[in-house]
């Protein structure tokens, strides 16, 4: 066993946490696994894990080898890609990260047709509210909606997702519906915790030009999307989500826009690649694929 595959298993090890799990991944035995990262850590003179009964944890050399060890293993794979007569062309694993919501409302539908039109690509696809290490946890892009608050990654401007203000008849029909910004000190919002800063995202809109921003009452806090809609779907507030993701149940009735002259300002929408990191071309499918996918609901202005 050479040492690019001492590397995988170990990238595997340390992404799953655990030797048994690594090791069914791979098709291996778990002593093949266990014995490979020995080999590694005698060749390089370090203990990469600590090691516990049932579960595997990364000592600082072991985190300084993860992010390096996936870089490699992708140049790897690309420079294998780019030249074996076999595997030239569009193919392979294309590993992705993205909110959730897009993914099952755009993105998994439209899947069957990307896989038609580029069957040797491979999806593997994540999907949460988190931020993610690229490099470290080797995800070839990220599709990241809203102001980007990291470092050492390469960013493509996709373009502006409009937000909008809604509640249920439910809630309206116990408030009343606001008609303009200096009535919502009556009213209740749900509260949103921002991922990136772990805050309550204020209630924004924008007048005369200028951004505003208050902090309404509130009796429901939450940090996921879909609990967010839920919640105005009850009727326990207001909220400014983006138009693509309420427009059914504007559609529906199950909830109304309010205050169109009083939107929040737009969302940027940026696909956010690791530092360094030359995409492929199976990359560069996916994602100009997943820009045309996106354009009908994004405007251009940055």
């Amino acid at each position: 066993m050479d040492r690019i595959q001492h590397l995988h298993i170990f990238v595997r090890v340390a992404h799953s946490g655990n030797f048994s799990q690594a090791a069914s991944q791979l098709g291996i035995s778990r002593a093949a696994a266990s014995s490979a990262i020995q080999h590694l850590e005698e060749w390089l003179g370090t203990r990469l894990l600590h090691r516990t009964t049932r579960q595997v944890s990364l000592t600082r050399d072991g985190e300084e080898l993860l992010s390096r060890a996936v870089s490699l293993i992708t140049k790897m794979d690309e420079l294998r890609q780019e030249f074996h007569p076999d595997l030239q062309g569009v193919a392979g694993k294309v590993r992705v990260d993205m909110p959730s919501r897009i993914a099952r409302c755009f993105v998994v539908p439209a899947l069957p047709d990307f896989f038609t039109a580029y069957p040797g690509i491979e999806l593997e696809l994540s999907a949460g509210d988190r931020i993610t290490d690229l490099a470290q946890e080797g995800v070839d892009c990220a599709l990241r909606v809203g102001q980007l608050n990291t470092t050492n990654v390469v960013v493509s401007f996709v373009g502006m997702l409009e937000l909008i203000n809604c509640a249920s008849p439910t809630y309206l029909a116990r408030y009343g519906k606001p008609e303009r910004a200096d009535e919502l000190d009556q009213h209740l919002c749900v509260n949103y915790i921002s991922s990136p800063n772990g805050r309550i995202a204020p209630w924004e809109w924008v007048e005369q030009g200028e951004v505003k921003t208050r902090q309404l009452d509130s009796i429901t806090t939450v940090n996921n999307a879909d609990i967010y809609i839920a919640s105005a779907l009850a009727g326990m507030g207001m909220i400014q989500a983006p138009r693509f993701d309420v427009q059914h149940h504007l559609d529906s009735g199950d909830l109304v826009e309010l205050m169109p002259q009083c939107k929040p300002l737009p969302m940027p929408v940026h696909l956010v690649y690791p530092s360094r990191h030359q995409a492929t071309k199976r990359v560069k499918s996916f994602t100009t694929w997943l820009e045309q996918l996106l354009s009908p609901y994004l405007s251009s202005a940055a």
